[in-house]
């Protein structure tokens, strides 16, 4: 019982260690769609990714002349709660972790 235990608080600290912490790659392409969105949309303030749904790819690719290097793929919730549908949210990266491409889509 106890060695059940013990599996399950390492299980439970190691799954909110995880999650806590974002790459700083994800954090540039959230505030890079937020800047993108914020042009259109003025009012809106706030975009939470939705961590569990994210895909984040390293690449070996081009656009036209452009390097991309990672590729970060999930869900975007565009307003304050969840109770909006996410949109789908792509973020293409090149050298250096430069932003190349932000872009959103309804599902």
């Amino acid at each position: 019982m106890r060695l059940a235990f013990a599996v399950l608080a390492t299980s439970l600290v190691a799954s909110s260690f995880a999650s806590a912490q974002v790459p700083a790659q994800v954090e540039a392409c959230r505030l890079s769609g937020l800047a993108a969105i914020k042009e259109r949309s003025p009012s809106l303030d706030q975009i939470t990714l939705d961590m569990e749904s994210l895909a984040i790819s390293k690449a070996n690719t081009k656009v036209g002349d452009t390097p991309i290097t990672m590729v970060v793929m999930g869900d975007a919730y565009l307003q304050r709660d969840k109770s909006d549908k996410p949109n789908r949210f792509v973020c293409l990266l090149s050298d250096h972790d430069k932003i190349v491409l932000t872009f959103f889509t309804e599902q």
